[in-house]
């Protein structure tokens, strides 16, 4: 694991959205996973139904990040003075009413908000930007998930969506593998999963975490 800045306050990955099923779990960990490369990272699992929690749990393999689950959202609110690790990575919860998520939003540096680009998951996705993400201020990027490989004009047109909207997205898209659901199975990120496609599905992460830590490199 990737030292930590011991007293000074960690930069805080949020993964958001307010739909279930999106990939929103699925992304976290193999972020966590991805930046564990090169920082100390802890992945905040706020969802009550506690998937990363879980997914954790029954990996046979040391993970290469920290994992806690909190979903009390005075605690949450004090992320930034967690200062053992220099990435928090914060699985949120699928419902924008929570509690822990009004706590997440306003002390995270940086949101990405998983979503398949089917019109009806961008549309409620749009929605969650204009009521609880642009208002906020926080820097963010709209990161298509679960993309068919044969259907990669129905990514580009929802980027393109997104970009007349003035939404940014993330240039790289996630394409559907059967590496990610056996990763998952097996209790592994998809960094340390071995089997089919597991190159071009790992290669997918490693350009998002390319691109947001571009953001963050920018004044």
């Amino acid at each position: 694991m990737a030292a930590s800045r011991k007293g000074l306050p960690p930069k805080i990955l949020a993964i958001l959205n307010g739909k279930g099923g999106v990939g929103k779990t699925t992304t976290a960990i193999n972020l966590a996973a991805v930046l564990s490369e090169s920082h100390s990272v802890l992945l905040v699992d706020t969802d009550p139904q506690a998937s990363a929690s879980w997914w954790v749990t029954h990996n046979a393999q040391p993970v290469t990040f920290d994992i806690t689950q909190e979903t009390d959202a005075a605690l949450l609110g004090k992320l930034k003075s967690v200062d053992e690790y220099s990435l928090i990575v914060v699985d949120t919860p699928p419902a924008l009413n929570s509690t822990a998520l009004a706590a997440v939003i306003p002390v995270a540096d940086y949101i990405l908000l998983p979503t398949p680009p089917a019109p009806m998951d961008l549309s409620a996705l749009i929605t969650t930007i204009k009521v609880a993400i642009a208002p906020s201020g926080v820097a963010h990027r709209v990161l298509l998930t679960k993309v068919d490989s044969r259907s990669l004009p129905e990514a580009i047109e929802a980027q393109q969506t997104l970009d007349s909207l003035n939404i940014p997205a993330c240039k790289t898209v996630i394409r559907t593998y059967k590496a990610h659901e056996r990763a998952a199975l097996e209790g592994v990120p998809i960094t340390q999963w071995r089997g089919a496609n597991v190159k071009e599905a790992r290669a997918d992460y490693y350009r998002v975490a390319d691109e947001v830590q571009l953001d963050w490199s920018k004044p």
